[in-house]
């Protein structure tokens, strides 16, 4: 069966490559740094099973040393100026979009065939991962689709990511960093203790209060966490599950739906969500880093003010 250890093999690879090419980048003067920063990012794929929780620990903590108190640095990978991107953009024209939306398509029609692939009555790819394997496929095809369209070298999507990763450096982990963090506070109790209070602050027959106090706590958490996956499970476990469905006798699927839109309109809002709001900056060279920010906003408000709105109309029902 296909699980997720070939998700985490995948990506060790990959990390693991990046940190050799930057062992041997002579025009970076941190290689060594970026090098030990990517090998052990690619150690926690590979093998974090065989360090265990304070194997993993450790190894988070020395990564954080490198980044916070040496820091990164930005290598000369072989790739192509801009002029060269901009001729290349004139050239291909739409059909770079066809090498784009061969991730979502992949992925989609992979999360709803894989279930059904089975060898000896028993399923190929496990049940429980579909769509996080059939999105670690549609980066594979997508990588092959753009060597034949495009006809870039062999190297090119590592030479790529690499240029992107000491541009981004440390933030381009934090999307999963805080989603790790979140499950900790989870664990730890967050959701209880959010729970407590606004079951003191809610009044008990006003359900736009419970609703609005969902949406927007969905929102803010997702912009200090930087991940609305982060935030779910602390929202709900503290006001979502507890006040909306079992005090209101809400709609568990349309409070889960609308609540995870609702952390989106926060992810349009914050630094923290860097591959989000900081890549777009990095690849359009834009001097302003938080110009994207400044511009989603406005729409992150009116977002927000509707999917309240909409699941006050719609979990009751």
């Amino acid at each position: 069966m296909i699980g997720l250890s070939a998700v985490y093999l995948l990506a060790g690879v990959i990390f693991g490559a990046i940190a050799m090419m930057s062992a041997v980048d002579r025009g970076n003067p941190k290689r060594w740094i970026n090098a030990l920063f990517w090998g052990l990012f690619a150690a926690s794929f590979l093998v974090g099973d065989v360090l265990g929780d304070l194997g993993n620990g450790v190894l988070v903590l020395a990564m954080v040393v490198l980044a916070g108190f040496v820091g990164l640095g930005i290598g000369s990978p072989a790739t192509t100026n801009t002029a060269t991107r901009r001729q290349s953009a004139l050239s291909f024209g739409n059909k770079l979009f066809v090498v784009a939306l061969t991730i979502p398509f992949v992925t989609l029609i992979g999360s709803l065939s894989f279930n059904a692939i089975t060898i000896g009555g028993r399923p190929l790819i496990d049940p429980a991962q579909t769509t996080l394997i059939a999105f670690a496929l549609s980066v594979i095809v997508a990588i092959v689709l753009a060597r034949v369209m495009l006809r870039q070298k062999v190297p090119a999507a590592l030479d790529e990511g690499r240029r992107l990763l000491d541009l981004l450096g440390w933030a381009s982990l934090l999307p999963q960093m805080l989603a790790a963090l979140g499950a900790v506070f989870a664990l730890a109790g967050l959701g209880t203790a959010v729970g407590d209070l606004a079951a003191q602050a809610i009044p008990a027959d006003n359900r736009l209060a419970a609703v609005a106090a969902y949406t927007i706590g969905m929102a803010v958490f997702t912009a200090i966490m930087g991940n609305a996956f982060a935030a779910f499970p602390v929202m709900t476990a503290g006001i979502g599950l507890p006040l909306i469905v079992m005090r209101y006798g809400g709609d568990p699927t349309i409070m889960s739906a609308i609540g995870m839109l609702s952390g989106f309109c926060g992810t349009l809002t914050t630094p923290m969500a860097a591959n989000f709001n900081l890549v777009p900056v990095a690849l359009l060279g834009i001097e302003d880093r938080y110009a994207v920010i400044k511009a989603q906003i406005p729409t992150a408000i009116v977002l927000l003010a509707v999917n309240t709105v909409l699941m006050y109309a719609l979990v009751f029902r």
